[in-house]
């Protein structure tokens, strides 16, 4: 069976879209010890020319020397009925840079105790996690023995991407390494609901195929340059259906870099829960202790300006909060009952798990 997790849409039109009695969930996009995938490896896509760019082939071929599989193997555990054996998943990964990082999602190594890289050649190095992030779904590992001849990815971005924009999908779905698919930018700034149950924002939807093992691998753009990483799809049927999303590059670069000098990373945390109102964030909820109670907010409130930013919608001051530091302050304008109102909020750090 797949491993998987279940992710709601939280925000309000987003529920709307998937209709009454519809139940969407996105799967994380890793492939766990299941059935054997066929003996012989399928062949990558036919070259077709992209409307921008390099064809599909001559980016498959700059970059398939840098994008790895993934294999992790997790321990024994103790159970009511006695020790049980660990399992296993695989997905997929990319050279970061010369010294042997390998960047993937962090719900790909969630729990493992051991760590396999298989290259395109055939050749397989351990590695180490030399951290993750859950709230960006992004984690760092460290090849044990770095070859002479790895091929870092060039890294592109993803707010250069417009909709319509040709896209390129290479991984190990089903553990079926190489594997290419295509297809475009079918929207931006998503918003995708990470491991940990906090909100990522940003993010790449894209019509190319992305199935179990996916995860963690390069989504391309026309010049093959990394624009995101391959995360979770929503489905009814458990494979594909032609909505895939990738993490922003831009957030996993960020936080890629601050695991490789060793820093823990720490995101700021208002403590509320958020829905678009007509003229800004209405607060739907209010953690207890946190920033946004200890500044005196209520559900029910509506935030319109955060510091000099005026505030649209849920996502407009979820962005503000992202922009700062656990411990900064941050002024909020909000309406409670036709009346506005000014408050400042001491910004506290997001806890391990969303309630």
């Amino acid at each position: 069976m797949f491993r998987k997790f279940l992710v709601f849409f939280l925000t309000l039109t987003a529920a709307a879209a998937i209709g009454a009695g519809v139940g969407i969930g996105v799967w994380e996009a890793t492939d766990a010890d299941q059935a054997a995938a066929p003996a012989t490896q399928p062949a990558p896509t036919a070259p077709v020319v992209s409307t921008t760019g390099k064809s599909v082939n001559a980016i498959y071929e700059s970059v398939k020397n840098g994008v790895v599989q993934v294999s992790t193997q997790t321990g024994a555990q103790q159970t009511p009925l006695g020790q049980q054996g660990g399992g296993g998943a695989t997905g997929s990964g990319f050279v970061l840079d010369s010294e042997g990082h390998i960047i993937t999602n962090q719900h790909v190594v969630d729990g493992a105790q051991s760590v396999t890289v298989t290259f395109a050649n055939g050749d397989e190095v351990g590695a180490t996690v030399v951290g993750s992030d859950a709230s960006a779904d992004v984690a760092v590992l460290k090849l044990n023995n770095v070859p002479n001849d790895l091929h870092p990815l060039q890294l592109g971005s993803s707010t250069a991407m417009k909709i319509g924009d040709p896209v390129v999908a290479i991984g190990s779905p089903f553990g079926l390494q190489g594997t290419v698919t295509t297809g475009i930018v079918s929207a931006l700034d998503r918003e995708l609901t990470a491991p940990d149950g906090f909100t990522i924002d940003g993010a790449i939807q894209t019509d190319a195929a992305i199935n179990p093992g996916n995860s963690g691998g390069p989504l391309l753009d026309g010049n093959g340059r990394v624009i995101g990483i391959n995360s979770q799809i929503a489905t009814q049927s458990g494979g594909n259906e032609g909505i895939g999303y990738a993490v922003p590059i831009e957030s996993a670069k960020k936080v890629a870099e601050s695991l490789i000098a060793g820093k823990t990373i720490e995101h700021p945390f208002l403590g509320v829960s958020l829905a678009d109102a007509d003229n800004g964030a209405q607060i739907t909820q209010v953690t207890a202790g946190s920033a946004a109670s200890k500044a005196g907010l209520q559900a029910g409130d509506v935030v319109t300006k955060a510091g000099d930013t005026e505030v649209q919608s849920g996502d407009d001051l979820r962005r503000a909060v992202a922009a700062k530091q656990p411990g900064d302050k941050l002024e909020l304008t909000y309406t409670r009952n036709g009346t506005e109102h000014t408050t400042t909020v001491t910004l506290g750090t997001r806890p391990a798990q969303s309630n």
